[in-house]
């Protein structure tokens, strides 16, 4: 895995493994891992961190249906089941914007208790190289990890993530009719990695 320092946090790293076709991004977050894995995983309110989205599922474990639907319930952006779910250190679910005729792949997040807080990364994995689906999703993981850090540590998203979620919230009347929500019903069948 070739791993880079983030110039705007020196304790994040980004990089990618083209043999395995996975990307990784990771944060230090000064917060008990407890308290991660709460806003990480929570399905009652909007997480600014994941878009303004909203997790809806029928409860959080393998097998479970997961949709990222904005805050109205209009729409659904991103679609999966869980395929791994062990509390509080590895939650993973199939992924695939309802925008994209992408692929679909995995996204894992794994929390590990350090010195002074928790250890947080995304990997993508399986994203298809050259896909639009890629390019989304190497700046989305920078914004989510990014944007998790400074909610847990804060409870607010950085001052470019707050420009970020006012500018879509400006744009959410151009979102496409395929992603309308109805679309995307937990007993759709969207596919394995």
């Amino acid at each position: 895995m070739n791993e880079t320092t983030s110039q705007a946090m020196p304790t994040d790293t980004t990089g990618t493994d083209d043999a395995a076709d996975r990307s990784y991004f990771r944060v230090h977050i000064q917060a008990p891992i407890h308290k991660v894995w709460a806003e990480l995983t929570r399905t009652d309110s909007v997480l600014p961190f994941f878009f303004n989205s909203v997790c809806r599922t029928p409860g959080l474990e393998v097998g479970a249906p997961v949709r990222m639907v904005s805050k109205d319930g209009k729409y659904a952006a991103v679609v999966g089941d869980v395929v791994e779910f062990d509390p509080p250190y590895r939650y993973s679910h199939t992924f695939k914007f309802t925008s994209q005729d992408d692929p679909v792949c995995t996204i894992h997040y794994v929390l590990k208790e350090v010195d002074g807080g928790t250890e947080f990364t995304l990997i993508n994995d399986g994203v298809p190289a050259g896909t639009k689906s890629e390019k989304y999703m190497q700046s989305g993981g920078e914004f989510i990890v990014n944007n998790l850090k400074a909610w847990v540590e804060t409870g607010r998203p950085t001052l470019s993530g707050r420009f970020a979620l006012f500018m879509m919230g400006l744009t959410a009347g151009l979102t496409p009719s395929q992603c309308r929500a109805e679309n995307w019903p937990f007993d759709r069948d969207i596919g394995r990695p």
